[in-house]
């Protein structure tokens, strides 16, 4: 059916078109006579052998939806119904901000592919924290990761702020954290990759993580676009800080090998989809294998396909998450995958 349909969502704009089905979805999911069950009968995953424990948390699958679909958190329930079995909320940072100017979100349709530079456009992380403390009243067994990073305004020297504000307000309505300083639509955030300042900033976290009475994995979201000397520093800052792993890839700014015509394909903006599966996965499987598998990974990038996922899990990832793979493919990709994993 999604086949039919999108081609009609792809004849406007893609972030109004998200908007609209999003919202459309929650109603449905709300407020449609058995709209719930519905939902679940077409979407959910109700498969044996696809539970996991990683990093401590019982997953009930292994395919997650990546940061960035539902930066407020307003759609884990209808998203949780289509058959997730986790959802990651965010980025969110400590001060509401619209992000960058319109347009910021561009279709390459002839590489099943995304460019955005949304640039952390959400509503603050108090009102995520108190959307989520509701949530958790209603439903608390939906598992979910919250990524942070800082608002466009705050100075590197005082990023770590930023990023432990949004810590403490959500350690105690998130399953995990992923600290992201890998988006490539804030000026200089992909600076505090270094290792320096991202030893200071996993340890200040790690230290205010020791001090709160319930303990988060804490996960550090990298760029595809490291070389393997920056990797093997990762490695490194993960055993020393011990944070609980990485999230391998976010969006890349290589524009290399596209099909989409130059005026479009070289938009500024992070790029996802088909064209960075291959990264993606070389990053997934080089970090595993340098590492000795000492830590989890969750593999995302260009994941299209049952075969896709299946790539990324025999790489070394132990979950996976998906974005625009779910934006082309369509809801039923999620059970597609989970029906392939246990075949």
């Amino acid at each position: 059916m999604y086949r039919f349909i999108k081609p009609v969502f792809f004849q406007f704009d893609p972030e109004n078109v998200h908007h609209f089905v999003t919202e459309k979805l929650k109603w449905f999911n709300d407020y449609f006579p058995f709209g719930k069950t519905i939902l679940r009968s077409s979407f959910d995953v109700n498969i044996k052998g696809l539970e996991r424990e990683v990093f401590g948390i019982k997953f009930r699958n292994p395919v997650g939806l990546a940061a960035g679909f539902d930066k407020n958190g307003e759609y884990i329930e209808v998203l949780s119904n289509l058959g997730f079995g986790f959802i990651e909320v965010g980025t969110v940072t400590p001060l509401p901000q619209p992000g960058n100017d319109k347009p910021r979100m561009f279709r390459l349709t002839d590489d099943s592919a995304i460019i955005n530079r949304m640039g952390f456009n959400n509503k603050g992380v108090d009102t995520l924290a108190e959307r989520l403390r509701l949530l958790r009243a209603k439903d608390p067994g939906i598992v979910i990761g919250g990524n942070i990073g800082k608002n466009k305004n705050t100075p590197n020297e005082e990023a770590v702020d930023d990023y432990l504000k949004c810590f403490e307000r959500l350690y105690e309505v998130v399953d995990y954290f992923v600290v992201n300083v890998s988006s490539p639509n804030t000026p200089g955030l992909r600076a505090l990759q270094e290792k320096g300042p991202l030893k200071e900033l996993l340890n200040a976290l790690q230290t205010k993580n020791a001090s709160n009475k319930i303990f988060r994995p804490i996960l550090l979201k990298i760029a595809p676009d490291l070389s393997n000397e920056q990797l093997d520093d990762i490695v490194e800052i993960v055993r020393e800080t011990k944070i609980a792993g990485v999230i391998a890839t976010n969006t890349t700014i290589d524009r290399n090998c596209l099909y989409t015509p130059e005026n479009i394909a070289n938009e500024a903006g992070g790029l996802s989809g088909k064209p960075l599966s291959l990264r993606s996965t070389e990053v997934i499987r080089y970090l595993s294998e340098k590492s000795n598998r000492a830590f989890p990974i969750i593999g995302v990038g260009g994941i299209h396909s049952p075969e896709d996922a299946k790539e990324k899990l025999d790489a070394g990832a132990s979950l996976i998450q998906l974005y625009t793979g779910f934006i082309y493919e369509g809801p039923g990709i999620v059970k597609r995958i989970c029906k392939h994993l246990v075949s």
